[in-house]
């Protein structure tokens, strides 16, 4: 029986460095396939997580995924719900927009941490899919939050480092104070 990765802990080095990108032609290899499989894998069992990078299992590669839980929690508003996973390989934050919200944030390597960190309102997004196809992909709220946490993630940094306020919310008191950890 195959077992579910580990979500790396804060202090691990490999979150603190910039992830590499993925050569389009390795994506359909073996190595990348399951890569993303363990990282859906253990995003699935987190019930409150909506995002992982891939640095947070321990591949420093330019990969995140974005859960279909955040699409069912309301994460992209006028936007259609995913019935799957959404998978991003090298992405880039092509437009942020100037208007920004300070928001709550929490992450499944910096458990049981929260605090406050300023984005921008709207993020659009460009990567590969799990095939290698181009896409583009905008959204505001939680998942314009997402696509920049997880962006920083691939660039070594981690929420802790921008945000204020950081309490520490131990799982017996952790009531919804925020709408996601991505």
């Amino acid at each position: 029986m195959p077992t579910t990765p580990t979500i790396l802990d804060r202090d691990n080095p490999i979150l603190r460095k910039i992830a590499k990108a993925v050569d389009p032609k390795d994506i359909s290899s073996k190595k990348i396939k399951s890569i993303i499989a363990d990282m859906k894998a253990a995003l699935e069992t987190q019930e409150d997580g909506v995002a992982i990078a891939a640095p947070q299992i321990g591949h420093s590669l330019r990969i995140f995924v974005v859960s279909h839980k955040a699409f069912e929690k309301g994460a992209a508003k006028n936007t259609k719900k995913l019935e799957n996973d959404l998978v991003c390989i090298n992405p880039e934050l092509i437009k942020l927009s100037k208007n920004k919200k300070v928001v709550a944030e929490g992450c499944l390597s910096v458990r049981y941490l929260y605090g406050n960190v300023e984005r921008s309102e709207k993020a659009t997004v460009r990567a590969l899919n799990e095939k290698g196809e181009a896409f583009e992909r905008g959204g505001s709220g939680l998942l314009a939050q997402i696509f920049q946490h997880e962006t920083d993630h691939l660039n070594g940094i981690l929420f802790v480092d921008k945000a204020t306020n950081i309490e520490n919310v131990p799982p017996a008191t952790t009531v919804e104070i925020t709408p996601s950890h991505v």
